[in-house]
């Protein structure tokens, strides 16, 4: 199986907040972006691997800026790294008051995504291969972020998570 560039997952995602979409604050309500951010992660992750995929798990997604009535998200994913049958995706979301001509960034997250066969079954992913020093770094630090969410699903012992205890413990010498 041919491995593919974070650039053949990339895809960007726009939505005009309506007033459907929020709170009595007239911000854009949470779990709404998470619903777009879910449908943007899921085509990249579409496109990585050429097959349906399913949202496996979602990391921790903290609001750095309200998103308001009227403002368009623009929200960028691209494949982050691709283990044996799942992938890890990267979100970017923009908000953008278009009258004003201010744009912020609101947030960024990590999904992952398994792959499935046409009877449901996981099935092997492309390997991905980072072009640039920025997809470089995101792919390394995958294997971490994997980690640590496995530890947390209760699906890895901590002491198995060899890249989170080299965060934390010095390396002997011999």
């Amino acid at each position: 199986m041919k491995g593919k560039s974070p650039k053949d997952s990339h895809t960007i995602m726009n939505e005009l907040v309506l007033p459907n979409d929020t709170n009595t604050l007239n911000n854009l309500m949470g779990g709404r972006l998470l619903h777009f951010m879910d449908i943007a992660a899921a085509i990249s992750a579409q496109k990585h691997c050429n097959r349906i995929v399913v949202t496996a798990s979602v990391d921790n997604v903290s609001f750095h800026h309200p998103i308001k009535l009227g403002d368009v998200i623009t929200i960028e994913a691209r494949v982050s790294r691709a283990f044996t049958t799942s992938v890890e995706v990267r979100l970017d979301v923009y908000a953008e008051n278009i009258p004003s001509g201010t744009k912020v960034k609101s947030n960024d997250a990590y999904y992952t995504f398994v792959a499935l066969d046409q009877n449901g079954r996981a099935i092997p992913v492309p390997a991905l291969i980072p072009e640039s020093p920025e997809e470089t770094e995101l792919f390394e630090g995958a294997l971490r972020r994997r980690q640590l969410r496995l530890v947390l699903a209760g699906k890895m012992k901590a002491d198995d998570a060899t890249e989170l205890k080299a965060l934390f413990f010095a390396t002997e010498k011999k």
